[in-house]
């Protein structure tokens, strides 16, 4: 209580705060900066609680509050911390290198294991030992003197008589209870033990049988043993990152000897939105968003590993060389999304595939001041391998930014919209090489089509120099287009010229083509192109639809 001058009370009351060392050493501990009276001071200046919050009468009520607050947006740091550190080690995890799942690794070898059910074959027991029962020699009296007076020695001719008869008695009596011991129930348990081995020791040789019998399908360029082998070699290559569901199908074109895999990615929300969380000034805890373009970039950096993993698995187990290129789509489902969305697709041939380390070292991802654990997309290597192989990959999957697949797999006879370009380019060069045509030497090649120069084997269907020209598309071929050939035929020094649709031609340029300047063109249209594939692969083709 207050008092008058006179020393009577007036009736106010005084409130004792704690001395303000007291106070600057508690918020020192907790990371805030005191102010002149011991209070924190908040941004706008003024002490704890901010503008707006509730005082707490006490001011050790208010020191307590601050410090949970602080505790809790700790723990929520942490907490978005251990999340970094996953994603982390999921990126470290997903550029492991692939083990090879080729049908030599997966071939069984059968081990015959030992009947032990009732100890070994003498039951447990040695067989008595003639050097057990021997008795000593006599000592020497004389070592001068004959070996045979030894041995003519009466008290060890005894001695040796009666080891011999012992040695014999524990001999009969060895062989007494092992003949016992071959009962009824232990020849049943050995012919069940043979009868296991037998059975284990032939399922494996059907097992290894049936698996030469799928190398020789695969050999053969049989779908559904190539993509037998391909998902079995995309399933192994999840072993290391298990706990991140990313199954991989495999669909195999005999037609073009090309694989389609659709590779399942990982939910968006898996990379971090957040950095951590920091205590406002009036003592909320408020969440530190990451800028969008690092969580995108983040996951796509694990989108790539992923995508990388896929494509090296796949190269790793075709050691017969059977593919020719490799199509990937990743594919983001989402629940109650009509449709999946393309976020990156990848068009390789073998050739690439073998110029490129698909999957970046193992390297350890340390924290650093400037960039954190996370590099930039432009650094990333997993990234720029991924677009060496000439990747469509989307800027931003957070905006749901979709890329348009290579190809897709969907019906059983391919047609021409269905292929990549590095399909299509492989279909014509197989075609005409089959035709005639050698030494095939692409120039241009995009989605729409290509065109290649080719030497004609002498004496062949086709021979002479050629300059190629293949599209496939629904609008038809103009006579610009045969003039532009014509031109491309002058230039080349070649002799011949053949302009190749899976459409159709027009009217105009079939004209052209039939006169005296133009019949050095030559013209194959989509059933053209159907007859080359039945009567050259035989195999079926749609030109078009």
């Amino acid at each position: 209580m207050q008092h008058s001058a006179d020393g009577q009370p007036d009736g106010t009351a005084t409130v004792e705060f704690p001395r303000p060392g007291f106070l600057a050493s508690v918020f020192r501990d907790l990371g805030a900066d005191p102010g002149p009276d011991g209070a924190e001071v908040a941004e706008d200046g003024g002490g704890l609680p901010g503008p707006g919050a509730d005082i707490p009468s006490d001011p050790e009520e208010a020191v307590a509050a601050h410090a949970r607050a602080a505790a809790l947006t700790h723990h929520r740091t942490l907490t978005v911390q251990a999340e970094h550190d996953r994603l982390a080690d999921l990126l470290r995890r997903a550029a492991l290198p692939v083990s090879a799942m080729d049908f030599e690794s997966q071939l069984r070898r059968y081990e015959p294991r030992p009947y032990l059910a009732d100890g070994p074959e003498t039951g447990g027991e040695a067989e008595p030992r003639w050097e057990d029962f021997a008795p000593a020699e006599p000592p020497v009296a004389d070592p001068d003197g004959a070996p045979a007076r030894r041995l003519l020695d009466s008290g060890y001719q005894r001695e040796l008589a009666g080891a011999r008869l012992a040695h014999q008695r524990a001999l009969r009596e060895w062989r007494t209870r092992r003949a016992e011991a071959v009962s009824p129930a232990a020849d049943e348990s050995r012919r069940a033990h043979e009868a296991a081995e037998e059975a284990r020791a032939r399922a494996v040789r059907e097992y290894n049988e049936s698996l030469e019998e799928c190398r020789r399908a695969y050999r053969l360029a049989e779908p559904a043993a190539v993509e037998s082998l391909l998902e079995r070699a995309l399933a192994a290559a999840e072993t290391a990152t298990q706990d991140l569901p990313a199954p991989c199908r495999a669909v195999f074109r005999p037609l073009t000897r090309t694989a389609v895999l659709d590779l399942d990615l990982p939910p968006l929300d898996l990379v971090p939105s957040l950095s951590g969380y920091r205590l406002a000034p009036d003592g909320d805890i408020l969440p530190v968003p990451r800028p969008p373009a690092d969580r995108a970039t983040d996951y796509l950096r694990l989108v790539a590993r992923l995508a990388l993993r896929a494509l090296q698995a796949a190269d790793a187990v075709d050691t017969d060389e059977i593919l020719a290129g490799v199509v990937l789509n990743g594919w983001l489902r989402e629940p109650g999304a009509a449709e999946p969305l393309c976020l990156v697709s990848v068009d390789a041939d073998r050739d690439a595939l073998a110029r490129t380390r698909l999957l970046p070292p193992a390297t350890p991802y340390e924290e650093r001041d400037d960039e954190g654990v996370y590099a930039d997309a432009e650094q990333d290597e997993a990234l720029v391998r991924l677009r060496q192989l000439g990747a469509a990959v989307t800027p931003d999957p957070y905006a749901r930014t979709g890329v348009q697949p290579a190809a897709r797999a969907s019906a059983a006879v391919p047609a021409a919209p269905d292929l990549s370009a590095n399909e299509f380019a492989q279909l014509v060069r197989d075609l005409l090489t089959r035709g005639g045509l050698a030494e095939w030497s692409v120039r241009l090649r995009g989605p729409a089509g290509l065109v290649a120069t080719a030497e004609g084997v002498p004496g062949s269907a086709l021979p002479g120099r050629w300059v190629v020209w293949a599209s496939r598309g629904a609008e038809p071929v103009t006579a610009a287009e045969i003039t532009t050939l014509a031109e491309a035929v002058e230039e080349e020094s070649a002799e011949r010229g053949l302009r190749l649709t899976t459409g159709r031609f027009g009217e105009e340029a079939l004209d052209l083509t039939a006169d005296e300047g133009h019949r050095h063109i030559h013209l194959i249209d989509g059933e053209g192109v159907r007859e080359l594939a039945r009567t050259h692969l035989g195999l079926p083709f749609a030109a078009g639809r």
